[in-house]
Formats: C-alpha cells, sequence, structure tokens
C-alpha cells in the first residue's frame, strides 16, 4: 500500500477515505493477532478524521498534502489523550498529555493516526522480543522476527496494517527492521527532525524518521515532519528542501563509497554480501561511479555506542522513580526501598542492563576509563566519515550483517543481538542521515537490505539516489501480499 496507490482510490472515487480505513481496520482485527505490531489501534479517531478528509472532497476544497494517508505511530512517540507505553510495564497507564511535535505535523498535514505499533521496551532492543504485550513477527515468516526496535511499524507497513509508520533510530531502529521486514526506513540528519515528544532514550543518537513501502513516499513523510521547532534546541534552524521534487535526478557520474571494512567483516553473511554487491553493479550500470574507501573506525562503532548509549539511557531513565509517574510499586518501606523496587518490577531485563551498564560507565573513577574514551572514539568515526565525504557523495554498506533470525535466536544472547546493528550505529555516532532500501533477497527469500548513507543535511542526495535504484531494480513488486 502507497501513497499514489491510496490516492488513485481516492480520486477515482473507488471509495471514500472512511472506506479505506475501516478496510485497513477490518485487515488489522484479522491478521495482526498473528504478527503482533500494533499495542493499540485507535479506530474511532482514524474514521472521524477520515470523514472530515471525505467532506473536504465532497465539496471540492483543498486538500492537505497527506490528506487521508494512514499511519501508524511508534509507541515511544506520544500522541496525545492515547497511551504511550514504551512496550514497558514502567509506562503500561501513561497516556501523553500532548502530542509529540512530529506526529502532530502528520495529523496537520491531513495524516490519520491508526494506532500506536509494538517495538523492544524503551526502544532497547533489535528484534522486538522484550515488549511487554509479546513478540511481533515477521510478515515474510512469522517465526522470525522484524528486527527492532522498531519493529512494530516496519511490520505494519510491510503487512499492509498501514501506509506509513514512525519510528525512532537510536543505533538502526528504524533501518534494521526495515531491511527484515523488506521495506524503506529513513533515519535523519540529528536535528533534522524535532525529538519533541520521543521519549528519550540516549539522546544525542535518538533521532525520529519514517518507514514506508517506497522511497517516495519517505520523501514525502520526511518533508511534513522537517524543520525548526522551539520546544526542541537540538532541532536545527535549516531550510527543508521539497525532497519528492528532487527525486528524479540522473545519477550518472554520482561518486558512491564502498567502505571496505564492511564488506571484509567475518560477521557479514555471504549472501546479504552478495546481494549488495549486486545492488553496487546495478548503480554501476545506472552511470554512478564506483569508489572503494576506508573507515578505519567503522567497525569500533558498535563497542562505543555501547558505552555512550547506554550511559545516556542510565542519565534519562533515571525520572522513572515511582513518585512522578509510570509504575509504582507498593512493597517499599521508605523512599529509597520503594525507588529501588519500583525499578526492578518496572523495568525488564533488556533495560536494566542497559541502566546497569551505563551507570557504571558513569561512575566516579570510570569515566574517564569507558564513558570520555568512546566519546574520543566517537570523533574519531566522525572524522572517518568526513574523510570519506572528500572522495565521494554517498557511502554504501549492507544494512544488516544478516537477513531476520528465528525468535529466540539471541534473547539470551545479549552480545550476539548486539552486532546486528553492527553497520548502522556509526551513522548515529556522526549523526549523519541514511536510508535502508532493499537490494535483494537470500536463498529462503527474505529480504536484503542495502545502505546508503550521505552527508550532513544531504537526505535528498541519498533519496535520489535510493528511489533511482528503486525505479529500476523493482525489488519491491516481489514483495509478496500478506
Amino acid at each position: 500500500m502507497n501513497f499514489n496507490s491510496f490516492r488513485k482510490e481516492i480520486v477515482s472515487n473507488n471509495a471514500s477515505v472512511k472506506e479505506l480505513v475501516n478496510d485497513i481496520f477490518a485487515k488489522i482485527d484479522h491478521k495482526d493477532p498473528e504478527i503482533n505490531s500494533y499495542i493499540c489501534t485507535t479506530k474511532d479517531s482514524a474514521i472521524s478524521q477520515a470523514e472530515k478528509i471525505d467532506k473536504l472532497i465532497q465539496n471540492n476544497e483543498d486538500l492537505p498534502p497527506l490528506a487521508g494517508i494512514p499511519i501508524a505511530v511508534k509507541d515511544n512517540i506520544c500522541t496525545k489523550g492515547v497511551a504511550t507505553t514504551c512496550a514497558s510495564k514502567m509506562l503500561k497507564n501513561f497516556v501523553a498529555p500532548y502530542e509529540a511535535t512530529a506526529s502532530s505535523k502528520l495529523w496537520s498535514s491531513g495524516g490519520i493516526c491508526l494506532g500506536k505499533t509494538n517495538l523492544d521496551e524503551f526502544a532497547m532492543g533489535s528484534s522486538t522480543e522484550t515488549s511487554l504485550f509479546g513478540v511481533t513477527s515477521n510478515p515474510w515468516d512469522i517465526n522470525r522476527v522484524p528486527g527492532g526496535s522498531s519493529g512494530g511499524s516496519a511490520a505494519s507497513v510491510a503487512a499492509g496494517f498501514c501506509a506509513a509508520a514512525l519510528g525512532s533510530d537510536t543505533g538502526g531502529s528504524i533501518r534494521q527492521p526495515a531491511s527484515f521486514c523488506g521495506v524503506v526506513g529513513l533515519k535523519p540528519t540529528y536535528g533534522r527532525v524535532s525529538r519533541w515528544g520521543l521519549v528519550a532514550f540516549a539522546s544525542s543518537l535518538d533521532q525520529i524518521g519514517p518507514i514506508t513501502n517506497n522511497v517516495s513516499d519517505a520523501a514525502e513523510i520526511l518533508y511534513s515532519i522537517s524543520g525548526k521547532d522551539p520546544f526542541d534546541s537540538t532541532c536545527l534552524d535549516k531550510t527543508v528542501p521539497n525532497y519528492l521534487a528532487d527525486l528524479n535526478k540522473s545519477i550518472k557520474g554520482l561518486k558512491i563509497g564502498i567502505i571496505k571494512e564492511c564488506f571484509e567483516h567475518p560477521g557479514l553473511n555471504s549472501e546479504v554480501k552478495e546481494s549488495v554487491l549486486s545492488g553496487v553493479d546495478r548503480f554501476k550500470t545506472l552511470g554512478a561511479e564506483i569508489i572503494e574507501v576506508e573507515c578505519p573506525r567503522f567497525n569500533d562503532g558498535i563497542a562505543t555506542y555501547y558505552v555512550i548509549a547506554p550511559s545516556e539511557a542510565s542519565a534519562n531513565l533515571a525520572r522513572y522513580d515511582g513518585v512522578k509517574y509510570g509504575y509504582r510499586s507498593n512493597d517499599g518501606l521508605n523512599l529509597i526501598d520503594m525507588t529501588s523496587k519500583s525499578r526492578a518490577e518496572g523495568f525488564g531485563d533488556e533495560v536494566q542492563r542497559r541502566i546497569l551498564i551505563g551507570t557504571y560507565a558513569l561512575s566516579a573513577g570510570y569515566t574517564d576509563a569507558y564513558y570520555k574514551k568512546a566519546q574520543k572514539v566517537r570523533t574519531l568515526i566522525r572524522n572517518d566519515f568526513d574523510n570519506a565525504f572528500k572522495k565521494v557523495d554517498l557511502l554504501l554498506t549492507p544494512t544488516c550483517p544478516t537477513t531476520a533470525f528465528l525468535k529466540g535466536d539471541f534473547i539470551n544472547d545479549p552480545l550476539s543481538m548486539y552486532l546486528s546493528d553492527l553497520l548502522t550505529v556509526p551513522v548515529n555516532l556522526a549523526g549523519l542521515p541514511a536510508i535502508s532500501i532493499p537490494c535483494g533477497f537470500d536463498t529462503k527469500g527474505l529480504p536484503v537490505g542495502m545502505q546508503l548513507i550521505g552527508n550532513v543535511l544531504e537526505e535528498d542526495r541519498i533519496l535520489n539516489a535510493a528511489n533511482i535504484f528503486e525505479i529500476d531494480a523493482q525489488v519491491i513488486k516481489n514483495r509478496p501480499v500478506f
């Protein structure tokens, strides 16, 4: 379900927006119990909004740019009057009193909210297996994970339960599930999209972005949600280009850098490597110039990330103390005991693990050895990217070392789970934009994702290259109807 097909139905008077939205909810009711992509749906408000769009159409009034487009929102993004749980017992009953800037912009543009999607608890995971509300399945194979932490958003798009979804990306949490589910996932430049209303995990890494069925839809969503926000001091005050207008430019002469360290890593699956290199050959055919580049610290990104992200998480999650909001234990004998038990009972194992790692890294005597050193390596990683972009326009890697793995494979092996983000975390550490697009399939028929990385605020360039590839490769046409 892409935006154009949805709009054709409306323009041709084959169906009203209300009828189309009702059809989607019928599909969700019938099939999502097996996928478990939604935590909750907002049918009443969605139907009400659809009726408003239908009235505009009937009266021949001007329509907002995303009029009637059905959109889902990851459940760590605040939606006013709707539960925002972060898939955690800690926030199970929390109803947001305000709307996040990114989602608010979508509704102002005519988008219709269908509900909140499942995720790894507090966005800490790579498989959507740590949610309080159960595991999400990959629509391609329900025995496999959809990736994470935005697994519910990616699965809902792939299964046709919405036309687009918002996700959040701290170390690959949009791109990795997009790769596993055979859809498009875009992580914008840090600060391009406001984080106001995004429940914080790691504040210097988090970024909201779209998951869609094709590149042009991602460009539309990005245009709608980007721009300065007075509520977010880290949001950039930069002109937002019309990304759609820049989509069909020739890429003849475009210099694409192949990061040597990514393709030489022993953890890279041979079928994934072969599929991505076939994508590289396609770019050559389309007129791009392929250049091998080195980013010597690229593979240090995973170790760096798992010091910085838990450290920031430790600070951000300190607010959940059982006093102001969130889960509160009734067993505490005093304030310290109550706070300790509230956190032990309210947070799951993975969240507690990361809080402990971060607290340790920030503790007296260890800050210099771990956190400050990780920040120095982060600077070196960014310097490697800067040097690479002196030679090329874009960088290309696989999105993930493997295709979607089976449920339970790594749930008790956190180190192996962390390695699934090996190729995505350096982008977050450097604050760069990147997109994952389907480029082929493995022998099991599972989708393979290819990652294009741009320099700061060059989303237009990666979107254009991704769109040209998508049109030529036609990989998405092989996606089954779920």
